[in-house]
């Protein structure tokens, strides 16, 4: 035969991705859940049920400060959990908070009032952005991880919300309030896109003494017991103390790089005062910020 027959080529071979773990979707959806609690959030202070959407976003900060933990047990993290954490974050702890005010007060400013929602929002971002890129600076030194670069957004969203809190303890709302829930708007978004230190707190309970495993038993039950009994006094006095403290921060941050130009003198490098190995930069929550993150390391 001159002509040799052309055979087809073969078809190609479909890829066949693998199963993904029934423990890496766990983190993922708790995030998902903060998420919806986020959005439902935004819907009940449209609605004007502040008091609901309040707790919407209470529950999102907890559900947000849990996730990255439970992927890290479970060995879950991974790189989309901390997009979608970020993500997530942005919506709960930026977008929210700013209509509740909005929607609250800062409308009677009128134009002044979206201006000062939208810089908060936008902070919040800008915030989240900085701290997926801050995770992974290799020149950041040992003990940063016990900071963070300015206030994580679900705590600057818990403690923006502080002029509706004493609201409901009573303070009027009037234009004087308006105008100064305003000025503070703006100072925690501020806040939150600075360079200020603050203390994150990760390394703190990681191990219990066996002696106060019962004592810490009860003093959660306590706070749970006080937040759903005394919610706007619980809320206000840790949005009060949370920045009462944050000068603490700074002075810890100045004790770490004292302590670093006189390690660098001697030779060697500054351990975190723990003794475990610190990250080289603030870690995102997992599932990844501000855990604002704040986000989890995914």
């Amino acid at each position: 035969m001159v002509f040799q027959p052309i055979d087809p080529a073969p078809p190609p071979r479909r890829r066949r991705f693998k199963a993904i773990p029934v423990r890496t979707l766990v983190p993922n959806l708790i995030t998902l859940l903060a998420l919806c609690a986020g959005l439902t959030a935004i819907r009940l202070a449209i609605e004007s049920k502040l008091e609901w959407a309040l707790a919407a976003i209470v529950f999102a900060a907890i559900l947000d400060g849990i996730d990255g933990r439970v992927a890290r047990m479970l060995k879950g993290t991974s790189k989309f959990g901390a997009e979608l954490d970020s993500l997530a974050d942005f919506v709960n702890f930026g977008v929210a908070p700013a209509l509740i005010l909005y929607f609250w007060g800062l409308h009677d400013l009128k134009s002044a009032g979206w201006i000062v929602a939208l810089v908060f929002a936008i902070c919040a971002g800008l915030r989240l952005a900085r701290f997926n890129v801050m995770a992974d600076d290799p020149d950041a030194p040992v003990w940063a991880g016990n900071f963070f670069t300015g206030i994580p957004a679900p705590a600057g969203a818990l403690t923006v919300l502080l002029p509706i809190y004493l609201y409901f303890l009573g303070v009027p709302n009037g234009p004087v309030t308006i105008w100064l829930t305003f000025f503070y708007t703006l100072g925690i978004a501020l806040l939150m896109v600075s360079r200020l230190p603050v203390l994150s707190g990760k390394r703190v309970g990681k191990r219990v003494p066996p002696e106060m495993v019962l004592p810490v038993f009860v003093v959660v039950v306590l706070l749970v017991a006080l937040l759903v009994s005394y919610p706007w006094e619980v809320l206000s006095a840790g949005a009060v103390l949370y920045l009462a403290c944050l000068p603490l921060g700074w002075l810890s941050w100045r004790d770490y790089q004292r302590k670093d130009a006189q390690a660098a003198v001697a030779g060697r490098p500054v351990a975190p005062e723990d003794g475990d190995a610190a990250p080289a930069a603030e870690p995102s929550p997992a599932t990844p910020a501000d855990g604002d993150r704040p986000s989890r390391l995914n």
